[in-house]
């Protein structure tokens, strides 16, 4: 039984690492533009206090395992941060160091505080095991508000296949893991994460199709309209149209500005395909959740 549930925490540790290593490609680009952008620094500070406690309850337990995959996430985590510092503009900056300070340092370091010098045996175990169950599930369920979102708008341009996948694979490996080794403090964050992530990938396949046919609806709409727009006035009716507009403007105290030029309608495509797909890029990039580990 030992050697199956180490074989298991192996697996779940690989996984979990590829989950923790999926924003170096975002990180990448905020140090080659030397700029946080739009990206916002609080999942990976929640992300750190996560697998900084995890470390810690692995260690008092002790179990390899989560002290490798979540010493490691720590690593990691830290090194976000710490970039997110360095890029940030001012005001975001002061802004993420508070929250560092209260969370990765003030609240990380009463828990150790309070565990060590206030608690000895099994308490200390059930208190830290407790505290990360109970965060791991706020992670777990940060995702319900794009499931929502994708009942509602039945798409699911908003919920990447692949984060759904791998919260419900690394939800139910750890699942396992905990049954072998009977860890209720990994167990019950691990098999909440593991059902919404199967519902994740029940409403992708139910609006997958749907949101595929939408999309090829709305599309040649969408070009039309802005060939519209883009397409300057011919003939004497747009031209009388166009003086009016103007004169109304005039009157109310606004400027009026010449059409725009023409384009083509292929980069008109390619400008729908991009304002389409940004909704989803833009989850993958700000998704605490998909950082949680154990």
């Amino acid at each position: 039984m030992a050697k199956i549930s180490f074989f298991i925490g192996i697996i779940g540790n690989i996984i979990s690492l590829l989950v923790f290593t999926s924003p170096i490609k975002t990180f990448w680009k905020v140090v080659k533009r030397k700029s946080t952008e739009n990206y916002k620094g609080a999942p990976y500070i929640t992300t750190l206090l996560s697998t900084s406690l995890w470390t810690f309850y692995g260690i008092l337990k002790p179990d390899i395992l989560v002290v490798t995959v979540n010493g490691a996430g720590a690593i990691f985590q830290l090194t976000y941060v710490t970039l997110f510092l360095m890029y940030a503009p001012r005001d975001k900056k002061i802004k993420t160091a508070k929250l560092v300070a209260i969370l990765n340092a003030g609240f990380l370091g009463v828990v150790i505080a309070i565990t060590l010098l206030a608690m000895h045996g099994s308490l200390q175990t059930t208190f830290v095991g407790v505290l990360c169950a109970a965060l791991t599930i706020g992670m777990y369920a940060a995702p319900l508000s794009a499931m929502k979102r994708v009942i509602r708008t039945r798409s699911v341009q908003y919920m990447p296949f692949f984060l759904s996948f791998f919260l419900f694979l690394n939800g139910g490996v750890w699942s396992v893991y905990a049954v072998l080794v009977k860890d209720y403090y990994i167990g019950v964050p691990n098999v909440v994460g593991f059902v919404l992530g199967s519902a994740q990938l029940i409403l992708y396949i139910i609006y997958r199709n749907k949101s595929a046919a939408m999309i090829e609806e709305k599309g040649p709409v969408h070009i039309e309209a802005k060939e519209g727009v883009e397409m300057p006035a011919k003939g004497d009716n747009d031209v009388e149209a166009a003086g009016n507009l103007k004169s109304r403007s005039l009157a109310e105290g606004k400027t009026n500005s010449l059409p725009k030029p023409s384009v083509d309608r292929q980069h008109s495509l390619q400008k729908l395909t991009k304002t389409l797909s940004i909704g989803a890029y833009e989850l993958l990039q700000h998704s605490s959740w998909a950082n949680d580990a154990v």
